[in-house]
């Protein structure tokens, strides 16, 4: 009964942060702003920070089943 809602979170937050890394590294590598008005080093740092950290915690939502 609760493997469903960690599965559906578990997805999400899998998604969300594979699907932000992926955006943040294609904008990086092209030299295109990742947030505007923020340096492209700092911006990139955060948003793969949080990318990463929303897939681990996806990661760590689909073991605990």
């Amino acid at each position: 009964m609760e493997s469903g809602p960690a599965i559906f979170a578990g997805v999400v937050f899998a998604l969300f942060g594979a699907g932000l890394l992926a955006w943040t590294g294609t904008r990086f590598r092209r030299g295109e702003p990742v947030a505007l008005g923020v340096s492209r080093v700092a911006s990139a740092t955060v948003a793969s920070l949080a990318g990463t950290a929303a897939l681990a915690l996806g990661v760590y939502c689909l073991t605990r089943l």
